[in-house]
């Protein structure tokens, strides 16, 4: 295995590595071939305390913070796992941990920790409106004691394998606010209740085995208790997960470059064409130092992020720009690794066009590369906005 820059996670690094040596690289390859979800494996997670360490001590998890958490990620996806059938717990239940209420967080982080209940999804992006997100249109009136909420989204991950889901719906009409991204709310929903009243989920096969679904909204009645922090400033709400989300996104990418670099250096010193290994090429051995080096300067900014995050401190720029490094060159080793295997790149057994796939996502989701850049043109160099 290649080595990497020590930090001080490395208790953290042999925990997870000694769990995910229980599951090779077979189980998650059957698991792909059957479009699966990899329960065995999400369940050992949650067994061990893995899945709780953004929760805080007192709730049952272990307050840890997203550094930790992100070393947790990177090393599920480093040991030939997908992180993506278990992440929205680490990133979702940030939104539940810093504007829950009381009432809330009793309520439902002690069952999370303990793995009676699983958060693993958050309804945001709609067909319509995609990145747009203060243009969405599905809405939640106040009636009573209740919400109404109708409306519909798309690319919601992990509907089918979880409990809760976090919802983000207009409670304010756009033109009747200050700002547009004021007049959203943020609310629990138990899924499987909601499926029986007004709630459809329509699972969309995709390249990736990667559950996601469509959803719809039929005049779904929500209590009103289930509002998370305060009514109209949901969208502020949710900035400080999706900050989490870019990062700990950002590890899984650096965990899969690491893998892949792994895998081709191991390959292509064993591997002898015309007398030589073909490592020994220049031709080969530069595109793969390159992706060790991109992987290496994404680690560090990775870091960054984190600290920030962890000391309270704004980190939207950061955050955005570990998740591009990392997913630039989980996907420039990915590249190099399918390459120069050759045609056993693309042989199933080898386990290369599975990984190939899933870190091709991170080009797209959970925010492009275009986005990201037009984020740092207008927020840090004081651009112009470009749209």
């Amino acid at each position: 295995m290649i080595q990497q820059t020590p930090d001080q996670y490395q208790d953290i690094r042999d925990g997870v590595r000694a769990l995910c040596a229980n599951f090779p690289d077979e189980y998650h390859r059957k698991v792909d071939q059957a479009r699966g979800y990899p329960e065995e494996f999400v369940d050992a997670l949650v067994k061990e305390g893995w899945m709780a360490a953004l929760i805080p001590d007192e709730f049952g998890g272990s307050g840890l913070g997203l550094a930790e958490a992100s070393v947790i990620m990177e090393e599920i996806n480093r040991s030939g796992g997908n992180s993506g059938a278990c992440h929205g717990q680490m990133y979702v239940i940030n939104t539940l941990i810093k504007y829950g209420s009381e009432e809330q967080k009793q309520k439902y982080l002690p069952a999370i920790a303990a793995g009676d209940l699983r958060l693993q999804s958050m309804g945001v992006t709609e067909p319509t409106t995609g990145t747009d997100t203060t243009k969405l249109k599905t809405t939640a009136v106040k009636k009573g004691d209740r919400y109404i909420v109708n409306g519909q989204k798309v690319w919601i991950s992990r509907v089918q394998h979880s409990d809760l889901m976090i919802l983000l719906a207009r409670t304010t009409p756009l033109e009747d606010c200050a700002k547009p991204s004021d007049g959203m709310s943020i609310f629990m929903v138990d899924i499987k209740e909601a499926q029986q009243n007004g709630l459809t989920v329509n699972p969309i096969r995709n390249m990736v085995n990667h559950e996601t679904n469509e959803l719809f909204f039929d005049n779904l009645e929500i209590p009103a208790e289930n509002l998370i922090g305060t009514e109209g400033q949901g969208f502020k709400h949710l900035l400080s997960g999706l900050n989490a989300e870019r990062v700990l996104i950002a590890a899984e990418c650096i965990g899969d470059a690491y893998w892949f670099l792994d895998k081709v250096t191991a390959y292509t010193t064993e591997r002898v064409v015309f007398g030589r290994p073909i490592g020994q090429n220049q031709g080969v051995q530069f595109p793969i130092a390159e992706s060790y080096i991109e992987t290496e300067a994404a680690n560090l900014m990775r870091f960054e992020a984190c600290r920030l995050y962890d000391a309270d401190e704004p980190c939207g720029a950061q955050a955005n720009m570990a998740k591009y490094l990392a997913a630039k060159a989980s996907w420039e080793a990915a590249n190099a690794c399918i390459q120069f295997h050759g045609g056993f790149g693309f042989a199933e057994e080898y386990d290369v066009e599975r990984k190939f796939r899933e870190t091709r996502l991170y080009q797209v989701a959970p925010i492009s590369t275009n986005m990201i850049l037009s984020y740092i043109g207008q927020h840090v160099l004081g651009m112009p906005r470009s749209f």
